[in-house]
Protein backbone atom coordinates (compact mmCIF):
# COMPACT_ATOMS: atom_id res chain seq x y z
CA UNK A 1 0.00 0.00 0.00
CA UNK A 2 1.37 3.66 -0.81
CA UNK A 3 0.80 6.08 1.82
CA UNK A 4 0.90 10.07 1.41
CA UNK A 5 4.39 10.78 2.26
CA UNK A 6 3.22 13.58 4.90
CA UNK A 7 1.62 11.18 6.74
CA UNK A 8 3.62 9.60 9.94
CA UNK A 9 5.66 6.35 9.50
CA UNK A 10 4.88 4.78 12.55
CA UNK A 11 0.87 5.32 11.89
CA UNK A 12 1.60 4.02 8.85
CA UNK A 13 3.13 1.00 9.59
CA UNK A 14 1.10 0.15 12.43
CA UNK A 15 -2.07 0.62 9.80
CA UNK A 16 -0.11 -1.77 7.24
CA UNK A 17 0.28 -4.52 10.09
CA UNK A 18 -3.27 -4.26 10.48
CA UNK A 19 -4.40 -4.21 7.25
CA UNK A 20 -2.31 -7.85 6.95
CA UNK A 21 -4.09 -9.12 10.06
CA UNK A 22 -7.28 -8.46 8.71
CA UNK A 23 -6.70 -9.71 5.54
CA UNK A 24 -5.74 -12.78 7.44
CA UNK A 25 -8.38 -13.00 9.54
CA UNK A 26 -10.86 -12.98 6.58
CA UNK A 27 -9.25 -15.78 5.18
CA UNK A 28 -10.57 -17.81 8.20
CA UNK A 29 -8.36 -17.71 10.89
CA UNK A 30 -8.60 -21.14 13.01
CA UNK A 31 -10.05 -20.57 16.06
CA UNK A 32 -8.53 -21.89 19.74
CA UNK A 33 -10.48 -25.14 20.87
CA UNK A 34 -12.89 -24.26 23.73
CA UNK A 35 -11.54 -24.68 27.50
CA UNK A 36 -13.76 -24.82 30.27
CA UNK A 37 -13.32 -22.39 33.32
CA UNK A 38 -13.22 -22.95 37.03
CA UNK A 39 -17.24 -21.98 36.99
CA UNK A 40 -18.16 -25.19 34.51
CA UNK A 41 -18.37 -22.98 31.53
CA UNK A 42 -15.90 -23.28 28.40
CA UNK A 43 -13.95 -19.84 28.18
CA UNK A 44 -15.14 -18.74 24.72
CA UNK A 45 -18.81 -19.97 24.12
CA UNK A 46 -18.51 -19.43 20.38
CA UNK A 47 -15.51 -21.90 19.42
CA UNK A 48 -16.57 -25.26 18.44
CA UNK A 49 -20.24 -24.34 18.51
CA UNK A 50 -23.01 -24.22 16.29
CA UNK A 51 -25.03 -21.28 16.53
CA UNK A 52 -29.11 -20.59 16.20
CA UNK A 53 -30.14 -19.04 13.42
CA UNK A 54 -33.81 -17.42 13.64
CA UNK A 55 -36.21 -18.64 11.68
CA UNK A 56 -38.43 -15.70 11.48
CA UNK A 57 -35.40 -13.46 10.67
CA UNK A 58 -34.42 -16.03 8.38
CA UNK A 59 -37.48 -16.33 6.39
CA UNK A 60 -37.53 -12.54 6.03
CA UNK A 61 -34.01 -12.03 4.82
CA UNK A 62 -34.59 -14.90 2.06
CA UNK A 63 -37.62 -12.98 0.85
CA UNK A 64 -35.50 -9.89 -0.03
CA UNK A 65 -33.30 -9.80 -3.17
CA UNK A 66 -30.30 -10.92 -2.27
CA UNK A 67 -31.16 -12.00 1.02
CA UNK A 68 -30.26 -15.86 0.61
CA UNK A 69 -26.77 -15.71 1.00
CA UNK A 70 -26.93 -14.41 4.61
CA UNK A 71 -30.40 -15.86 5.71
CA UNK A 72 -28.16 -18.85 7.12
CA UNK A 73 -26.41 -16.39 9.30
CA UNK A 74 -26.90 -16.40 13.50
CA UNK A 75 -28.79 -13.35 14.95
CA UNK A 76 -29.82 -12.31 18.44
CA UNK A 77 -33.28 -12.63 19.53
CA UNK A 78 -34.18 -9.82 21.54
CA UNK A 79 -36.26 -9.81 24.37
CA UNK A 80 -37.37 -5.95 24.65
CA UNK A 81 -40.93 -6.50 26.45
CA UNK A 82 -42.36 -8.47 28.61
CA UNK A 83 -44.83 -10.15 26.34
CA UNK A 84 -41.78 -10.89 23.68
CA UNK A 85 -41.28 -14.06 26.64
CA UNK A 86 -44.26 -16.03 25.78
CA UNK A 87 -44.29 -14.56 22.16
CA UNK A 88 -46.66 -11.99 20.79
CA UNK A 89 -48.44 -12.16 17.63
CA UNK A 90 -46.41 -13.12 14.15
CA UNK A 91 -43.31 -13.59 16.53
CA UNK A 92 -42.32 -16.66 18.32
CA UNK A 93 -41.70 -16.45 22.36
CA UNK A 94 -38.53 -17.28 24.14
CA UNK A 95 -39.38 -21.89 24.49
CA UNK A 96 -40.15 -21.85 21.19
CA UNK A 97 -36.84 -20.23 20.13
CA UNK A 98 -35.05 -22.80 22.32
CA UNK A 99 -37.10 -25.64 21.05
CA UNK A 100 -36.41 -24.57 17.79
CA UNK A 101 -32.38 -24.34 18.14
CA UNK A 102 -33.08 -27.70 19.74
CA UNK A 103 -34.40 -29.13 16.55
CA UNK A 104 -32.01 -27.38 14.76
CA UNK A 105 -29.23 -29.19 16.36
CA UNK A 106 -27.40 -25.99 17.17
CA UNK A 107 -25.95 -25.38 20.62
CA UNK A 108 -25.20 -21.76 20.73
CA UNK A 109 -28.35 -19.30 21.32
CA UNK A 110 -27.74 -15.71 21.37
CA UNK A 111 -30.69 -13.19 23.20
CA UNK A 112 -30.30 -9.74 23.94
CA UNK A 113 -32.18 -8.62 27.08
CA UNK A 114 -33.40 -4.49 26.95
CA UNK A 115 -35.89 -3.65 29.37
CA UNK A 116 -34.67 -1.73 31.80
CA UNK A 117 -37.56 0.75 33.61
CA UNK A 118 -36.75 4.00 31.76
CA UNK A 119 -34.83 2.59 28.78
CA UNK A 120 -33.50 4.77 26.34
CA UNK A 121 -32.90 7.38 28.78
CA UNK A 122 -30.56 9.56 26.35
CA UNK A 123 -34.04 9.92 23.97
CA UNK A 124 -36.25 12.82 24.62
CA UNK A 125 -39.25 10.17 24.70
CA UNK A 126 -38.01 6.47 26.00
CA UNK A 127 -39.14 3.48 23.49
CA UNK A 128 -39.13 1.11 26.39
CA UNK A 129 -42.77 -0.17 27.97
CA UNK A 130 -41.46 -0.07 31.73
CA UNK A 131 -41.24 3.79 33.55
CA UNK A 132 -39.26 4.72 36.03
CA UNK A 133 -40.30 3.25 39.53
CA UNK A 134 -41.02 0.38 37.75
CA UNK A 135 -37.93 -2.16 38.92
CA UNK A 136 -39.92 -4.50 40.71
CA UNK A 137 -41.66 -5.20 37.40
CA UNK A 138 -38.53 -5.83 35.60
CA UNK A 139 -37.34 -8.29 38.34
CA UNK A 140 -40.38 -9.97 38.61
CA UNK A 141 -42.32 -9.80 35.32
CA UNK A 142 -39.35 -9.90 32.98
CA UNK A 143 -35.72 -10.91 34.66
CA UNK A 144 -37.66 -13.95 37.12
CA UNK A 145 -39.41 -15.57 34.18
CA UNK A 146 -36.32 -14.99 31.72
CA UNK A 147 -34.48 -17.00 33.97
CA UNK A 148 -37.16 -19.22 34.88
CA UNK A 149 -37.15 -20.78 30.74
CA UNK A 150 -33.51 -20.62 30.42
CA UNK A 151 -32.90 -23.06 34.06
CA UNK A 152 -35.34 -25.68 32.25
CA UNK A 153 -33.08 -28.76 31.93
CA UNK A 154 -34.11 -29.45 28.45
CA UNK A 155 -32.11 -26.61 27.38
CA UNK A 156 -29.28 -27.39 29.40
CA UNK A 157 -27.03 -28.70 26.21
CA UNK A 158 -27.14 -25.22 24.63
CA UNK A 159 -24.61 -22.88 25.72
CA UNK A 160 -26.98 -19.55 25.86
CA UNK A 161 -25.33 -16.24 25.30
CA UNK A 162 -27.14 -12.67 26.61
CA UNK A 163 -26.33 -9.21 25.86
CA UNK A 164 -27.91 -7.77 28.80
CA UNK A 165 -29.28 -4.20 28.48
CA UNK A 166 -27.10 -2.47 25.60
CA UNK A 167 -26.72 1.45 25.69
CA UNK A 168 -27.86 1.72 29.08
CA UNK A 169 -24.63 2.06 30.85
CA UNK A 170 -22.94 4.02 28.59
CA UNK A 171 -26.04 6.52 28.75
CA UNK A 172 -25.17 7.03 32.15
CA UNK A 173 -21.51 7.97 31.14
CA UNK A 174 -22.34 10.49 28.61
CA UNK A 175 -26.01 11.90 28.81
CA UNK A 176 -25.47 12.59 32.73
CA UNK A 177 -24.88 16.09 34.16
CA UNK A 178 -22.47 17.81 33.80
CA UNK A 179 -22.11 16.86 30.27
CA UNK A 180 -23.47 18.69 27.99
CA UNK A 181 -25.67 15.80 26.31
CA UNK A 182 -26.84 15.49 29.68
CA UNK A 183 -30.90 14.42 29.61
CA UNK A 184 -32.83 14.01 32.44
CA UNK A 185 -33.82 10.93 32.09
CA UNK A 186 -30.07 9.67 32.14
CA UNK A 187 -30.14 11.46 35.16
CA UNK A 188 -32.76 10.85 36.73
CA UNK A 189 -31.77 7.14 36.14
CA UNK A 190 -28.34 7.80 37.81
CA UNK A 191 -29.35 9.38 40.88
CA UNK A 192 -32.29 6.58 41.68
CA UNK A 193 -29.79 3.54 40.96
CA UNK A 194 -32.44 1.95 38.66
CA UNK A 195 -29.57 0.96 36.14
CA UNK A 196 -27.32 -0.27 38.25
CA UNK A 197 -30.25 -2.53 40.17
CA UNK A 198 -31.60 -3.49 37.29
CA UNK A 199 -28.25 -4.71 35.61
CA UNK A 200 -27.12 -6.12 38.60
CA UNK A 201 -30.32 -8.20 39.54
CA UNK A 202 -30.08 -9.53 35.97
CA UNK A 203 -26.72 -10.70 36.54
CA UNK A 204 -26.66 -12.38 39.75
CA UNK A 205 -29.80 -14.61 38.41
CA UNK A 206 -28.65 -14.99 35.36
CA UNK A 207 -25.26 -16.55 37.14
CA UNK A 208 -27.31 -18.95 38.96
CA UNK A 209 -27.62 -20.79 35.43
CA UNK A 210 -24.83 -22.98 34.48
CA UNK A 211 -25.06 -22.63 30.58
CA UNK A 212 -25.64 -19.07 30.34
CA UNK A 213 -22.77 -16.25 29.88
CA UNK A 214 -23.76 -13.23 29.84
CA UNK A 215 -22.13 -9.80 28.59
CA UNK A 216 -22.28 -6.67 29.56
CA UNK A 217 -22.76 -3.69 27.03
CA UNK A 218 -19.68 -1.04 26.54
CA UNK A 219 -21.42 1.05 24.30
CA UNK A 220 -18.73 2.02 21.03
CA UNK A 221 -15.92 4.00 20.42
CA UNK A 222 -18.39 6.67 18.93
CA UNK A 223 -20.03 7.46 22.62
CA UNK A 224 -16.84 6.65 24.65
CA UNK A 225 -14.16 6.86 22.26
CA UNK A 226 -12.85 10.28 24.38
CA UNK A 227 -10.41 10.42 27.61
CA UNK A 228 -11.27 9.73 30.17
CA UNK A 229 -14.92 8.09 29.04
CA UNK A 230 -13.61 4.50 28.89
CA UNK A 231 -12.38 4.30 32.27
CA UNK A 232 -15.20 5.93 34.13
CA UNK A 233 -17.60 3.49 31.90
CA UNK A 234 -15.05 0.54 33.23
CA UNK A 235 -15.66 1.38 36.84
CA UNK A 236 -19.73 2.14 36.13
CA UNK A 237 -19.37 -1.58 34.44
CA UNK A 238 -18.05 -2.92 37.75
CA UNK A 239 -19.95 -0.96 39.57
CA UNK A 240 -23.10 -2.61 37.99
CA UNK A 241 -21.45 -6.08 38.70
CA UNK A 242 -21.20 -5.48 42.07
CA UNK A 243 -24.53 -4.65 42.85
CA UNK A 244 -27.76 -6.42 43.78
CA UNK A 245 -26.14 -9.97 44.52
CA UNK A 246 -24.07 -9.73 41.54
CA UNK A 247 -20.17 -10.07 41.57
CA UNK A 248 -17.53 -9.63 38.76
CA UNK A 249 -17.52 -13.89 38.10
CA UNK A 250 -21.52 -13.03 36.79
CA UNK A 251 -19.62 -11.31 33.97
CA UNK A 252 -18.30 -13.64 31.21
CA UNK A 253 -17.80 -10.88 28.74
CA UNK A 254 -18.39 -7.85 27.40
CA UNK A 255 -20.20 -6.20 23.63
CA UNK A 256 -19.63 -2.93 21.74
CA UNK A 257 -20.76 -1.63 18.70
CA UNK A 258 -24.19 -3.53 19.61
CA UNK A 259 -26.70 -2.13 16.95
CA UNK A 260 -24.22 0.54 15.14
CA UNK A 261 -22.42 1.14 12.41
CA UNK A 262 -18.83 1.76 13.53
CA UNK A 263 -16.29 -0.27 11.07
CA UNK A 264 -14.25 -3.02 12.47
CA UNK A 265 -10.98 -1.51 11.05
CA UNK A 266 -10.05 2.24 9.08
CA UNK A 267 -7.73 0.37 6.34
CA UNK A 268 -6.64 3.84 5.08
CA UNK A 269 -6.52 5.99 8.34
CA UNK A 270 -5.11 5.90 12.06
CA UNK A 271 -6.23 7.89 15.04
CA UNK A 272 -2.83 8.74 14.88
CA UNK A 273 -1.88 9.98 11.74
CA UNK A 274 -0.44 13.61 11.24
CA UNK A 275 -0.74 15.11 7.78
CA UNK A 276 1.18 18.49 6.88
CA UNK A 277 1.57 18.86 10.93
CA UNK A 278 -2.06 18.38 11.73
CA UNK A 279 -2.90 15.73 13.64
CA UNK A 280 -6.44 13.53 11.97
CA UNK A 281 -7.70 14.03 15.43
CA UNK A 282 -8.28 17.47 15.30
CA UNK A 283 -10.48 17.48 12.25
CA UNK A 284 -14.29 17.80 12.79
CA UNK A 285 -15.06 13.92 11.70
CA UNK A 286 -12.70 12.91 14.40
CA UNK A 287 -13.53 15.42 16.81
CA UNK A 288 -10.84 14.69 19.31
CA UNK A 289 -12.05 10.77 19.71
CA UNK A 290 -9.08 8.59 20.63
CA UNK A 291 -10.13 6.31 18.17
CA UNK A 292 -11.37 5.84 14.55
CA UNK A 293 -12.54 2.38 14.60
CA UNK A 294 -13.91 -0.24 17.21
CA UNK A 295 -11.19 -2.83 17.27
CA UNK A 296 -9.11 -0.41 19.38
CA UNK A 297 -11.42 0.88 21.23
CA UNK A 298 -12.63 -2.73 22.10
CA UNK A 299 -8.85 -3.91 23.01
CA UNK A 300 -8.29 -1.05 25.12
CA UNK A 301 -11.11 -0.75 26.73
CA UNK A 302 -11.37 -5.05 27.60
CA UNK A 303 -7.70 -3.41 29.15
CA UNK A 304 -9.73 -1.05 31.63
CA UNK A 305 -11.94 -3.54 32.54
CA UNK A 306 -9.73 -6.05 33.83
CA UNK A 307 -7.82 -3.23 35.61
CA UNK A 308 -11.37 -2.13 36.91
CA UNK A 309 -11.41 -5.75 38.69
CA UNK A 310 -13.19 -7.99 36.28
CA UNK A 311 -11.25 -11.45 35.36
CA UNK A 312 -8.08 -11.47 32.61
CA UNK A 313 -10.19 -13.96 30.89
CA UNK A 314 -13.33 -11.80 29.98
CA UNK A 315 -13.67 -11.47 25.94
CA UNK A 316 -15.45 -8.86 23.56
CA UNK A 317 -17.86 -9.52 21.30
CA UNK A 318 -18.18 -7.07 18.59
CA UNK A 319 -21.78 -6.70 16.34
CA UNK A 320 -20.71 -6.35 13.13
CA UNK A 321 -24.18 -6.83 11.61
CA UNK A 322 -24.24 -3.52 10.21
CA UNK A 323 -20.86 -1.95 9.57
CA UNK A 324 -19.67 -3.16 6.52
CA UNK A 325 -19.72 0.18 4.27
CA UNK A 326 -19.11 -1.46 1.37
CA UNK A 327 -20.69 -0.20 -1.96
CA UNK A 328 -19.84 2.54 -4.75
CA UNK A 329 -18.97 4.97 -1.56
CA UNK A 330 -15.91 2.79 -0.35
CA UNK A 331 -13.05 4.45 -0.35
CA UNK A 332 -10.29 2.37 -2.35
CA UNK A 333 -7.10 4.51 -1.28
CA UNK A 334 -6.09 7.03 1.79
CA UNK A 335 -7.26 10.47 1.46
CA UNK A 336 -4.91 13.25 -0.13
CA UNK A 337 -2.10 14.52 2.13
CA UNK A 338 -3.25 18.13 1.24
CA UNK A 339 -5.13 18.59 4.27
CA UNK A 340 -6.02 16.85 7.76
CA UNK A 341 -9.51 17.32 6.92
CA UNK A 342 -9.52 16.10 2.84
CA UNK A 343 -7.22 13.40 4.04
CA UNK A 344 -9.60 11.67 6.59
CA UNK A 345 -12.70 12.94 4.82
CA UNK A 346 -12.07 11.21 1.44
CA UNK A 347 -10.23 8.34 3.13
CA UNK A 348 -12.41 6.97 5.91
CA UNK A 349 -14.62 3.85 5.07
CA UNK A 350 -17.64 5.14 7.78
CA UNK A 351 -19.28 7.63 5.42
CA UNK A 352 -21.83 8.69 8.47
CA UNK A 353 -21.90 12.60 8.35
CA UNK A 354 -21.67 12.48 11.84
CA UNK A 355 -20.35 9.71 14.28
CA UNK A 356 -22.90 9.95 16.16
CA UNK A 357 -25.84 9.17 13.94
CA UNK A 358 -26.89 5.87 14.70
CA UNK A 359 -30.53 5.40 13.12
CA UNK A 360 -31.08 3.45 9.70
CA UNK A 361 -27.96 4.85 8.16
CA UNK A 362 -27.59 5.40 4.41
CA UNK A 363 -24.95 3.82 2.51
CA UNK A 364 -24.10 1.32 5.61
CA UNK A 365 -23.72 -2.55 4.52
CA UNK A 366 -23.75 -5.80 5.77
CA UNK A 367 -20.61 -6.33 7.98
CA UNK A 368 -17.75 -9.50 8.55
CA UNK A 369 -19.76 -12.32 8.75
CA UNK A 370 -20.03 -13.77 12.46
CA UNK A 371 -16.63 -16.08 13.08
CA UNK A 372 -15.76 -16.91 16.30
CA UNK A 373 -12.31 -16.14 18.03
CA UNK A 374 -11.31 -13.94 15.19
CA UNK A 375 -8.25 -11.98 17.40
CA UNK A 376 -6.89 -12.28 20.60
CA UNK A 377 -9.31 -10.88 23.36
CA UNK A 378 -12.03 -11.16 21.12
CA UNK A 379 -14.56 -13.99 21.55
CA UNK A 380 -16.11 -13.37 18.57
CA UNK A 381 -17.86 -10.75 15.50
CA UNK A 382 -22.01 -11.92 16.23
CA UNK A 383 -24.51 -9.97 14.75
CA UNK A 384 -26.55 -8.81 17.13
CA UNK A 385 -28.60 -6.32 15.82
CA UNK A 386 -30.43 -8.69 12.84
CA UNK A 387 -30.06 -6.81 9.58
CA UNK A 388 -33.46 -5.18 8.63
CA UNK A 389 -34.92 -4.58 11.78
CA UNK A 390 -35.69 -0.78 11.97
CA UNK A 391 -34.19 1.32 14.56
CA UNK A 392 -37.01 3.78 14.86
CA UNK A 393 -39.61 5.15 12.74
CA UNK A 394 -38.75 8.49 10.33
CA UNK A 395 -42.74 9.65 10.32
CA UNK A 396 -42.22 12.77 11.79
CA UNK A 397 -46.13 13.60 11.35
CA UNK A 398 -47.18 11.84 14.14
CA UNK A 399 -48.70 9.02 13.42
CA UNK A 400 -45.98 6.30 14.40
CA UNK A 401 -44.75 8.24 17.97
CA UNK A 402 -42.82 8.19 19.65
CA UNK A 403 -40.91 10.84 17.25
CA UNK A 404 -37.24 9.86 17.31
CA UNK A 405 -34.82 12.82 16.05
CA UNK A 406 -32.29 10.94 14.82
CA UNK A 407 -34.32 8.86 12.82
CA UNK A 408 -36.08 12.01 11.14
CA UNK A 409 -33.59 12.43 7.66
CA UNK A 410 -34.40 16.14 7.87
CA UNK A 411 -33.13 16.13 11.47
CA UNK A 412 -29.27 18.00 12.14
CA UNK A 413 -28.10 16.97 15.37
CA UNK A 414 -27.37 19.38 17.94
CA UNK A 415 -23.42 18.68 18.57
CA UNK A 416 -22.49 18.84 14.83
CA UNK A 417 -25.42 21.00 12.90
CA UNK A 418 -23.50 21.04 9.76
CA UNK A 419 -25.04 17.26 8.62
CA UNK A 420 -28.32 15.84 9.00
CA UNK A 421 -29.12 12.56 10.66
CA UNK A 422 -28.02 9.92 8.06
CA UNK A 423 -31.39 8.14 8.70
CA UNK A 424 -33.15 6.81 5.65
CA UNK A 425 -36.49 7.68 4.40
CA UNK A 426 -40.08 6.12 4.78
CA UNK A 427 -38.79 3.59 7.46
CA UNK A 428 -41.22 1.34 9.93
CA UNK A 429 -41.07 1.76 13.78
CA UNK A 430 -38.26 0.35 16.04
CA UNK A 431 -37.89 -3.38 15.63
CA UNK A 432 -39.83 -3.55 12.33
CA UNK A 433 -38.83 -5.49 8.99
CA UNK A 434 -37.52 -2.45 6.92
CA UNK A 435 -37.26 -3.98 3.47
CA UNK A 436 -35.00 -1.12 1.55
CA UNK A 437 -33.03 -0.37 4.61
CA UNK A 438 -32.07 -4.40 4.42
CA UNK A 439 -31.30 -4.70 0.71
CA UNK A 440 -29.44 -1.27 0.61
CA UNK A 441 -27.31 -3.65 3.36
CA UNK A 442 -26.67 -6.40 1.00
CA UNK A 443 -25.94 -4.39 -1.73
CA UNK A 444 -23.14 -2.61 0.09
CA UNK A 445 -22.12 -5.69 2.07
CA UNK A 446 -18.36 -5.93 2.56
CA UNK A 447 -16.59 -8.50 2.13
CA UNK A 448 -18.73 -8.39 -0.47
CA UNK A 449 -21.23 -11.43 -1.00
Amino acid sequence: MTLPLSVSSSAGSRRALTVLATLALLAGAAASPARATETGRVDNPYVDATAYVNPEWSARASAEPGGAAVADQPTAVWLDRIAAIEGTPGRMGLRAHLAAALAQGADLVQLTLYNLPGRDCDRRVSYGELAVGELDRYRTEFVDPIVAVLADPSYAGLRIVTVVEPNSLPNLVTHTWPRPAATAGCDQAMADGSYLAGIGYALSRLATVPNVYAYLDAGHHGRLGWSPDGARAAALLYQAATTAGSTPSAVHGFTVNVANYSVLREPYLDADDVVNGEPVRDTAWIAGNAYVDELPYARQLRQLLVSAGFSARVGMLVDTSRNGWGGPDRPVGPGPSTSAEEYVEAGRTDRRGYLGNWCNQVGAGLGVRPVAAPGVGIDAYAWIKPPGESDGTSDVLGANRPYEPMCDPTYRPHLFPSVTSGAMRNAPPVGEWFPAHFRQLVQNAWPPL
